[in-house]
Parts: C-alpha cells; structure tokens; sequence
C-alpha cells in the first residue's frame, strides 16, 4: 500500500495515528507540522507517492484551512481533521471534494480515518458504473465518486448499462437512475439480475421521484439500495460503504467456504460442485475427460521428522506447483497429503503427459525446511470418462494411484 501524508501540528495527535498504525504492518506516512512542511514534502517526493493526505484544519501557517485547498490542487484524496465541530464549517468543508471531514473526538476517530485509508486502496480496484440520460447527473456522481478513488465508467442510457456489463464482470457497483431513454431503470436491474446476484453487483436505484413505492419497485426487481434525489454527500458515501462492505463480508465467507485454509486452493465442496457441472458439460459435447488423483509420497516422514509447520511449508510449495501446471483446469486439496485435477478437453495420452510433467517438475523442485533443502515426490493416477460419474472416476484414479504406490511411488498409473 502507499504511504499517507498527516498534516497535522498537534505532537499528541500524531502519537496516538502512529500508535494505531503500528497495529497494522501495512499503513506507513510520512508526517508535516506545517503547511510549509507539507509543501516541500510533496515537492520533494512527488504526489504520486501518497496515496491520500490527512489534514488538520487549522494550522499555525493555514488557520483558514488553506492546506486542505492546496492537496485537493494535486488532486490527492483528503481527509479533513478538525478540532471542534463547526456546523457551517463542515458544510463548507463538504462542499469541496473532500473525502470526508472527522472531528478529533476520541481514538475511534482515528481508527476510523485509518479506515477511510484502508477503503481508499481497495476503492482503486473497484470499478463503478454511473448510469443517467443527464450529462449534469452524471458528473455530479462522478465528481462525488472520484475523491475515493473509485474507477468510473459511464453509460448514458440502460441499453449502454447493461452492455458495458455484460462485456465487463469486474464491475461491482452499479448506480442507476430510474428514467433513461431505451431501457429504465426497473428493465436494466431486471436484466442485470438475470445473470448476476446481489452478492456479485451492488446496484443502487436514483430517482426525483421519492416516492416509498417507487424505492420499493427498485429493490423488489433486484436493486440493493435506493437513494432518493436530492441527497447529501454523506448519506450518498454512507450508502454506497455500507452495500460495498456487505458485498466484501460475503465474498470473505464465498471464499472461504470454498478454499483449503492453509494452501488456499479450492477445496473438496467446490471441486465437487464445479466438477459434476464440468463433466456435465463434457457429457453434452462428447469431449474427453480424465480425473487425476495426487499425493505426496512419504509425507509423513516430513511431519515425523522436520515438524507440522514444515510438513505445513511442504504443502503449500507443491501447491504453488499444482497452480502452474493446472491451473485453466479444476484442482483441488482434497484433504492431507491428497490433491485432484479434473482436465476436461484432455484424453489419457495428453492427461500422462501433462501429469509426468509435473511429476518431473515437483521431482526437480528444491524446499528449504530450516535451512535444510530437501525434495519430495509424487504419485498420481488417472481414469479417463466413458460416461462415468464424478465419484466412480475418483474410485477409478484412486484404484490407479494405489497401483502407482505399489509400483515403488514416484510415477503416474492410468487405467488403460
């Protein structure tokens, strides 16, 4: 993560954002106590090193706030910090691009601003679509999304929407007016939602017409969140937070429901669920199909004799290994020492010549335990579809792999 600018001439202020910060190895600033200060630092090291500016207020050499209007010059994220609440000040404050305006009342304060910074660099990776018919409307949300780092496209009508999204998955935010030429905004959610979940897209509703019925039309057709015209800068950034972190929560349970917790490749759920769906598939198309079961020969000797944390380092080197060698196909740790690979498009001869690749590559490949190198083998078995079900292709591979352990490990049996 980049670093972050505090501007800020108060020592105990200061004290209290780096003794927060160290709680998190990821968060480094660089500190000013002067809007001279700030200058020569961002003179000196360029705005592209920061990825925001925390700014107080009311400095000895800008009591008018004058530092806050030079970072937003440079077009760097900035969070007021204020001593004292000042209604009118706020609205003045809020009226420029600001990111956000914090009193400093407590540590909560600052843990929040370190939130804001934290949101501010997962925001660079989130692409917004905006969609209004109004020009003006557009650029106001844009302007209001923009300060938080957030990449914006653009659609002038639902038609345009839900093209642009069709065309790009890595859109997760979705805000759309209700009247647009060509498609609405009811047709678009329901168009959108045709194909992707809440848990996917975000979509917020924007209409003038404020009615309850109207915001309840939008989310019972699929929308999240609803926002009625006018609305304030932060009930408008409270909103789009509080969907986008939803949104997170349940892409971090997605995840981990469906990943080994040590190796972070898929685990048994998902290769059961993607792989009856795949051989599916392949039953459909009259591809071939080979399922190949792994294991690590003699793991336990690892365990016995260097310890579980390099039995633990072990496992995750070899499965650095299984992302290169079959990565466009569906693997998985299917528990212990075991790992499978599911190669629709690939018959018997191209499955053992893929599989003995790897083999050779895990043979070659050097695990530093504790200073100590050591290698490792594998053993694998493969059967080939003939119409069969996942679990009697698992059967068959482990039939085939308990060959490969007979035979003295170290190689690839296939069923012939």
């Amino acid at each position: 993560m980049k670093k972050f600018l505090v501007v800020e001439d108060s020592p105990i202020v200061i004290k209290i954002i780096k003794h927060i910060a160290k709680l998190d190895p990821s968060l480094h600033f660089d500190t000013a106590t002067s809007y001279k200060e700030a200058k020569t630092l961002l003179e000196d090291n360029g705005i592209d090193k920061y990825l925001a500016a925390v700014v107080d207020l009311n400095l000895p050499d800008a009591p008018d706030g004058e530092v806050v209007d030079y970072t937003l010059s440079l077009k760097i994220p900035t969070i007021v910090l204020t001593g004292s609440y000042d209604e009118h000040k706020r609205d003045e404050m809020l009226e420029k691009p600001i990111v956000d305006y914090v009193v400093k009342e407590s540590r909560f304060s600052y843990e929040y601003v370190l939130k804001l910074i934290h949101r501010l660099h997962k925001n660079q990776h989130i692409k917004v679509l905006v969609a209004d018919d109004s020009k003006t409307s557009r650029k106001f949300i844009t302007t209001m999304l923009q300060p938080h780092l957030y990449q914006v496209i653009e659609a002038e009508d639902g038609q345009q929407a839900l093209e642009i999204i069709q065309k790009d998955s890595n859109i997760k935010l979705l805000i759309t007016d209700y009247n647009m030429p060509v498609m609405n905004g009811f047709d678009l959610v329901k168009n959108i939602r045709r194909e992707v979940d809440k848990n996917s897209l975000v979509i917020i509703g924007l209409s003038t017409q404020g009615s309850g019925g109207l915001s309840a039309k939008f989310i019972k057709n699929g929308a999240n969140d609803f926002l009625s015209k006018p609305f304030s800068h932060e009930e408008f950034h409270c909103r789009i937070l509080h969907n986008i972190e939803t949104m997170e929560h349940v892409e971090t349970i997605q995840h981990a429901a469906y990943h080994d917790y040590l190796t972070d490749l898929f685990n048994r759920r998902y290769f059961y669920e993607k792989g009856e769906e795949a051989l599916s598939n392949s039953h459909k198309k009259g591809t071939p199909t080979c399922l190949a079961l792994i294991d690590i020969d003699h793991f336990k000797k690892i365990n016995d004799v260097y310890g579980h944390d390099a039995g633990d380092h072990t496992l995750k080197e070899i499965s650095v290994l299984l992302k290169q060698a079959f990565g466009r196909f569906i693997f998985a740790r299917m528990g212990g020492e075991e790992f499978c690979a599911l190669m629709p498009g690939l018959d018997i001869n191209k499955a053992t010549t893929l599989l003995e690749n790897f083999r050779e590559l895990v043979e070659d490949h050097i695990i530093m335990l504790d200073n100590t190198s050591v290698t490792v083998t594998i053993s694998a078995g493969i059967a080939s579809d003939e119409n069969n079900s996942l679990d009697e292709l698992m059967n068959e591979a482990d039939r085939q792999l308990y060959n490969a352990k007979e035979g003295g490990r170290n190689q690839i049996c296939a069923a012939s």
